[in-house]
């Protein structure tokens, strides 16, 4: 993800320039007082004073900004975050209670009632509240630049569809596909008019699904599922029984939606490259829902030469849209076999 790597490159500049700057001011605090004052000399070992606090401040926002801020940010898992966060304050407050120097004894005669020393100094209670500021800094700057990326990225992804709805109405589904069906159906009407007209009838759903259906951002799966399950029913006209075609979809579907047109893709290669006119070929379609997620199963046979027509989107750019619609939220296995091609896509619902 280009957009991600430059916005987390950007968020590391921005964080070494604020801590270059916190242990360079030290040194330049003290020489500009060796300048003024001269009764006060320069020295080196005064800032192994000061440096050990701020490498430990350093330590715990490494800690805090690259293994506790994803937990919230980009996993947005709050309990988790929030359990492991108080801890590290609380481990935190007891270092600086257990390193707190211990004052010079005193050889004045002792008062009458000494009060018992406090468990908590005030310099303590100032180191935690900067810990929690801190952190809270290091939420602030990665929330903002997590926001300017959603933003481009759904930018991106708004071209994209654009893209995506000029290439449905140029040529989503193959055109020879259209018109061996049209030269279909003109051969049932003196065999079969009854059969053509229901024919004629499908196919006049397909076209009305991708002209109306086919430049949202989403469909209902039932619509889609019946768009697949149409687009088979026609495409079973054009082979004879050597070809053995096997769709499972499932009887009750959930009310969700599913980018339109996205199974589409992977069905017609199958039939564009799985079918062989000269021997035995098959194709194997399965779609299943369980915990939210659709998945889809595509097996078919290989044909020794596959059809050469043009058309479709590619899976190339099947894959792109994916990306950019779930980010690294899906699944996609594809396997070429020498005699097998098996596609399978798992995607949230």
């Amino acid at each position: 993800m280009y957009w991600m790597k430059y916005q987390s490159r950007q968020e590391n500049l921005l964080y070494l320039a604020l801590w270059t700057t916190l242990f360079v001011a030290p040194v330049l605090s003290m020489y500009i007082h060796s300048v003024s004052d001269s009764f006060y000399t320069f020295q080196w070992r005064d800032l192994w004073i000061i440096w050990p606090k701020f490498i430990v401040f350093l330590a715990l926002f490494l800690i805090h900004n690259f293994l506790l801020a994803p937990i919230l940010i980009l996993k947005n898992k709050r309990w988790q975050y929030s359990l492991i966060t108080l801890s590290i304050i609380a481990l935190f407050t007891l270092y600086q209670c257990a390193s707190r120097p211990v004052p010079p004894p005193h050889h004045a005669p002792a008062p009458s009632h000494i009060a018992p020393p406090a468990i908590v100094g005030e310099h303590d209670i100032m180191a935690v509240v900067i810990l929690i500021l801190m952190f809270g800094m290091n939420l602030g700057i990665k929330g903002y630049y997590r926001h300017r990326y959603d933003e481009r990225r759904m930018a991106s992804l708004e071209k994209k569809n654009l893209e995506h709805q000029l290439e449905y109405l140029k040529y989503q589904i193959n055109p020879h596909f259209f018109m061996n069906t049209l030269n279909n159906i003109h051969a049932l009407v003196d065999i079969d008019p009854e059969k053509a007209k229901s024919t004629i009838v499908e196919l006049s759903k397909m076209m009305r699904f991708i002209l109306y259906e086919g430049d949202k951002n989403g469909v209902p799966l039932s619509r889609e599922c019946e768009f697949i399950r149409t687009y088979i029913t026609l495409m079973r006209l054009r082979y004879t029984d050597k070809v053995k075609i096997n769709v499972e979809l499932p009887r009750e579907l959930p009310d969700k939606t599913v980018p339109p047109l996205m199974l589409i893709s992977f069905i017609e290669n199958a039939f564009k490259h799985g079918i062989s006119y000269l021997h035995d070929s098959f194709i194997d379609i399965t779609v299943s829902v369980n915990n939210d997620h659709l998945t889809f199963r595509c097996h078919n046979s290989k044909a020794d030469k596959p059809n050469t027509e043009k058309g479709g989107i590619g899976l190339a750019n099947v894959r792109q849209r994916l990306q950019l619609l779930y980010d690294s939220n899906f699944t996609l296995n594809i396997q070429d076999n020498p005699d097998t091609y098996n596609v399978e896509l798992t995607i949230p619902l």
